[in-house]
């Protein structure tokens, strides 16, 4: 059986994995028209068995996949976990575990900045993947064998994949590599969407306090009703209406109808009197109480050369360790270590300061150099003329 669309079966299924190491796993679903995710299917492989899990079905008790989700007996495997976890998450208010996510396994086995499934399954499993069906309805019902064939190309592959992914981290003693990218997907506070947190996502250029105060708060009031209703945040509001609202600060209808994007008959409506709303009370507050701009983090002038030579270096010692660069640092912590040796950033403590780190602080001080042999990069440290290893 490859479709599961009744309680009896799942939990027959949900039992027979209960003692098993691991099981692969992956979620279609659909948001196009809704806040909030809908999930669609879940696929899940047993080292013998895959099946798909029909969540839309009537009736159907989910409470076994749950469990499942959450027996800590048994490793969950997902690729890109984050929507999926997401989705667990919304639906039981748990995190799965323990959990493996292949994606960021495959970026310390040396697979590039963001492996992509169909790669990690052709090189590591000899699957091809058909992502001819990706886009596919999948609340429609009933689901096609095309479609059934598509999901559960997503979780029978992944077994061999984990599997020889696992082996290499082994092998080269990098599993405590993944912890702090794992310690993010297992953290609840990775999946809240605190309405008052809503305004981070905006690109606010402006440093005006009053337009960041209104910004902020039509961000909070649009989040908030967007997960009431269950509507995609667009459907509410636009973020470039959102901003020129906050720019604008309209105090009227005839006001509010002429930002962008908006009409006569939004503004008169129940989002439009909000929206006044939510302005007026901005504006009644004292404008100390406003937010302060976020200081513009300008990199020390000069440091840009310094900056360039940390690239290559990075990229350098990536390519000797086999592991995926963005994973050790990113361009803000390179301009952040140029400009102060104490920087808290990830690349000075543990494997990251080992492989990158130190050297990093030594060029910096001039006690190490980078020189070309031919077609290679190599690092000579300057008080002994030696070649660094």
């Amino acid at each position: 059986m490859t479709l599961i669309a009744d309680s009896s079966a799942l939990a027959a299924f949900c039992q027979r994995h209960a003692e098993t190491e691991f099981v692969t796993v992956d979620t279609e679903f659909m948001r196009d028209k809704t806040f909030w995710p809908i999930l669609c299917l879940v696929q899940v492989g047993g080292p013998k068995e895959a099946v798909a899990i029909d969540p839309l079905a009537p009736d159907i008790d989910l409470s076994p996949l749950f469990e499942l989700m959450a027996n800590e007996k048994v490793l969950k495997v997902f690729h890109a976990a984050r929507q999926d976890i997401e989705i667990f998450v919304n639906l039981t208010g748990k995190v799965p575990a323990p959990i493996f996510d292949t994606q960021v396994a495959a970026m310390v086995c040396g697979f590039g900045e963001a492996a992509s499934y169909e790669t990690l399954a052709g090189k590591l499993a000899g699957a091809q993947i058909d992502k001819s069906s990706r886009f596919t309805d999948w609340a429609q019902r009933p689901l096609t064998e095309r479609q059934l064939t598509y999901a559960l190309a997503d979780v029978v592959p992944l077994r061999t994949v984990y599997e020889k992914l696992a082996a290499r981290l082994g092998k080269s003693d990098r599993l405590e590599w993944l912890d702090e990218e794992m310690s993010i997907l297992t953290d609840l506070e990775t999946y809240r969407l605190d309405p008052a947190m809503a305004g981070r996502r905006l690109k606010i250029r402006s440093n005006n306090r009053k337009m960041l105060a209104l910004a902020w708060d039509l961000a909070t009031w649009r989040e908030t009703t967007a997960q009431k209703r269950d509507l995609p945040r667009s459907r509410i509001l636009r973020d470039e209406s959102l901003l020129e609202i906050a720019a604008h600060a309209p105090r009227s209808v005839d006001d509010l109808a002429r930002s962008r994007g908006l009409g006569k008959g939004f503004a008169e409506g129940k989002f439009g009197t909000e929206i006044l709303a939510v302005v007026e009370q901005v504006l009644a507050k004292p404008e100390s109480s406003y937010p302060a701009p976020t200081p513009r983090r300008d990199p020390p002038q000069g440091i840009g050369p310094l900056v360039d030579l940390f690239r290559v270096l990075l990229k350098m010692r990536a390519e000797e360790s086999d592991v995926a660069s963005r994973l050790i640092a990113d361009a803000e912590d390179l301009e952040m270590l140029a400009a102060d040796d104490h920087a808290d950033v990830r690349a000075l403590s543990g494997w990251r300061f080992e492989i990158f780190g130190r050297d990093a602080l030594d060029l910096k001080h001039g006690k190490l150099a980078l020189t070309a042999a031919g077609k290679r990069i190599k690092l000579v440290r300057t008080d002994t003329g030696a070649t660094a290893p």
